[in-house]
């Protein structure tokens, strides 16, 4: 126990805080093709937990049985009260409802009159503009996005055929990426659940990147219009680890469908491997009755998860820190406290009177304003401490 105490000053403690990040890779392989694929039936994947509520589905990196399993992400579905496909909907349309409500609530708010604030698709929710109303949503696990995912590091990356044939990966042969690119510098911090951005949809040509393709030149319909130039298509909410991605995504315009059919591949089937697909006049058909308002929320996940073709972003830790510098003058801490300093009287690193007193500096104690011990720094190696030095050490306290 210390018997001599020095007081810190404004000047001695700092404070810091640093951002560690970590890269996040999910495949598509592991979210749909590891365990799953055409060997077994959909829905039956044992890294895929469904739940007797109906409500999401959650994605295990193993299968989720296994003491080994880590909870990736849920998926659910979502829609508005006041969107096109709520009255059209004959499944679990409370469900979708109240899953939509509740996400809105926690991460939009509420407006002036009380009223729940649906996701406003460029952020600006004062000017007003169109709403995301038929949504899915991705909520990630703490275990991968910590305390918030890194702004302008999100990607992804979604299949778009509505042809589904795990063997060949025909679903992949028109993607579409959805990225924050703004997100370091263009995010909003209206939300409830703290900072979030605007996701961009861009398409994919079957790897190749080469344009002019008919087949493969297609428009994205975002909520107000078809273009190419990168539509607003869902927000992602770095604190809360929540991705929304409206259902336009995986709208085709007439264009394309007008290419599909005239090619002789618009497939119209609407099994559970297929559901994506829909009737004729929508090619992928976020608004298909099997889709959206004639299936459960688990039939709809399974469409959306065996088309991640690549998601990826990084996590941020916020490591605050408080250092100390505990400066030891030439005239301070040169006596030991240890009782086997001294042997009958007398410094036993002393040979003679006119010895300067040597003491060796092993440990630095942190003590509150009342004299008791809270933290302990070991040195490396003893430091010689005499009148004839200085010290200057530096103690982190990581929290």
């Amino acid at each position: 126990m210390a018997t001599t105490f020095k007081t810190f000053l404004n000047n001695d403690v700092a404070a810091t805080r640093t951002m560690l990040h970590e890269a996040i890779p999910i495949t598509g392989s592991l979210v749909s093709g590891t365990y799953g694929g055409n060997t077994i039936a959909l829905g039956s994947e044992p890294h895929i937990k469904s739940y007797s509520h109906g409500m999401f589905q959650s994605v295990y990196d193993y299968p989720y049985l296994s003491s080994s399993a880590n909870h990736i992400f849920d998926i659910a579905i979502g829609l508005s009260p006041s969107g096109g496909l709520y009255s059209a909907t004959t499944s679990q349309q409370s469900k979708k409802r109240n899953i939509y409500n509740q996400m809105a609530q926690i991460l939009m708010g509420h407006d002036a009159t009380g009223s729940i604030q649906e996701f406003d698709q460029d952020g600006n929710i004062l000017a007003g503009g169109t709403k995301l109303q038929e949504v899915f949503f991705l909520n990630f696990a703490r275990l991968l996005a910590k305390d918030e995912i890194k702004k302008g590091s999100f990607k992804l990356e979604l299949g778009i055929m509505p042809d589904y044939n795990q063997a060949l990966n025909a679903e992949f042969a028109n993607r579409i990426k959805l990225t924050d690119a703004s997100g370091s510098d263009g995010y909003f911090v209206n939300s409830p659940a703290g900072e979030y951005g605007v996701l961009y949809a861009q398409t994919t040509e079957d790897g190749d990147g080469n344009s002019g393709d008919a087949l493969e030149d297609f428009l994205i319909e975002s909520e107000t219009a078809s273009s190419t130039t990168h539509p607003a298509c869902g927000l992602i909410f770095y604190q809360a680890g929540i991705a929304v991605i409206s259902g336009s995504v995986f709208n085709a315009s007439d264009d394309v469908v007008a290419q599909k059919a005239s090619a002789g591949i618009l497939d119209t089937s609407t099994s559970e491997h297929q559901t994506m697909a829909a009737t004729t006049g929508d090619l992928w058909g976020y608004s298909g009755f099997n889709f959206v308002t004639g299936s459960t929320i688990d039939v709809a996940a399974n469409a959306i998860r065996n088309r991640i073709y690549n998601l990826q972003f990084n996590n941020t830790t916020e490591l605050n820190s408080s250092i100390y510098f505990c400066r030891a003058n030439h005239n301070d801490f040169n006596y030991s406290s240890n009782p086997t300093y001294l042997s009958g009287s007398k410094i036993r690193v002393k040979n003679s009177t006119v010895d300067n007193p040597v003491s060796y500096i092993t440990t630095v104690g942190l003590y509150s304003a009342d004299n008791e011990l809270l933290a302990v720094a070991k040195l490396s190696e003893p430091l010689k401490k005499d009148p004839s030095t200085e010290l200057t050490l530096r103690v982190r306290l990581d929290y």
